[in-house]
């Protein structure tokens, strides 16, 4: 990511690969070159406890939104991020998706999303965005994986949020670009040493969306993870502001990368956001390897964390 390059390989369908250092997932060139944003490519077509008894709700329509301190009968119905659930027996205090009490009854519509971050604030942190990335877009997108910003306490989540938005942030340049725009670079990004090989193109797999995905191994696994033909249609990644996000998600939370966890994993397990660059990039950034990008997606990180009226924690370099 940012001025350097990783990677992660997907072995018999497990998501959590092994690191790949030497193939970029992402590319520096959205930093450092000089094109119109997101340009576009030529692609293929305390308060008092509430009880709640059992409560059913259209699969097309969501119920309430979820509320930690309500207490939840068995067959009781609620909403979170976008899609409706059903308590197993009685729960409070357990995260739809986050926690085996819920059974996930699908995607739902009607209801103001309960993402840690509003609206207002993702417009704080990113300003100057192209219009591609919309909130509802990452909104949209945060079904794919239940737990991330949604694991711990409110502190926890939003900590992992804006850790999450603070790497999209440098990786894009401030979510400007949609796609990566050094074409040169764009055949290097075919490894055809993968059984699948390269169906969309050897110069198909650039970096897109908001970490610059990259790589015909990245793409395969994550469609296999995501349910989308990724592989046969990359170009997904930058027409449909959800999926863009879907990749993000997919390496934030499945993917440890040259690093020893996930970056889900290092914000909700105490390691803080210095190990979510070492899983990103890391010797290339961490452990003396660039300080100026280290110190830079740190500060990126305490003034999203501002934003959010979040303190940052601890760990924060790597």
């Amino acid at each position: 990511m940012g001025a350097w390059m990783f990677g992660t390989r997907t072995v018999s369908g497990v998501r959590r690969g092994v690191a790949i250092v030497a193939a970029g997932l992402v590319s520096a060139v959205v930093a450092t070159a000089a094109a119109a944003p997101g340009a576009a490519t030529t692609a293929p077509a305390a308060a008092p406890l509430a009880v709640v008894t059992e409560t059913t709700a259209p699969a097309s329509t969501c119920a309430g939104a979820w509320s930690e301190t309500t207490a939840y009968q068995g067959g009781a119905t609620a909403s979170h991020h976008g899609r409706n659930f059903v308590a197993k027996w009685w729960t409070q205090r357990e995260s739809p998706g986050a926690t085996s009490v819920w059974t996930d009854a699908g995607a739902c519509a009607g209801l103001e999303s309960d993402f840690v971050i509003s609206e207002a604030e993702f417009d704080a942190i990113f300003p100057t965005r192209a219009a591609f990335y919309t909130y509802q877009g990452l909104v949209d997108a945060l079904a794919a994986y239940p737990r991330f910003a949604n694991t711990g306490t409110d502190t926890m989540k939003t900590q992992e949020a804006a850790a999450f938005l603070t790497h999209s942030d440098f990786e894009s340049v401030g979510l400007r670009y949609v796609k990566e725009i050094n074409t040169a670079n764009y055949w290097i990004k075919c490894d055809y040493s993968q059984s699948f090989g390269c169906p969309a193109g050897q110069e198909a797999y650039y970096g897109r969306g908001p970490i610059m995905f990259s790589w015909n191994f990245n793409y395969k696994a994550a469609g296999d993870a995501l349910g989308i033909d990724l592989l046969n249609d990359p170009w997904l990644v930058e027409q449909d502001p959800s999926i863009a996000w879907q990749t993000a998600l997919w390496y934030w939370n499945t993917q440890n990368g040259p690093g020893v966890m996930t970056s889900h994993e290092a914000m909700v397990g105490g390691a803080g956001f210095g190990q979510t660059i070492n899983s990103l990039n890391g010797a290339l950034e961490c452990n003396g390897g660039n300080p100026a990008s280290v110190a830079s997606r740190v500060a990126r990180y305490e003034k999203i964390t501002a934003i959010l009226g979040v303190e940052p924690g601890s760990g924060l370099s790597c």
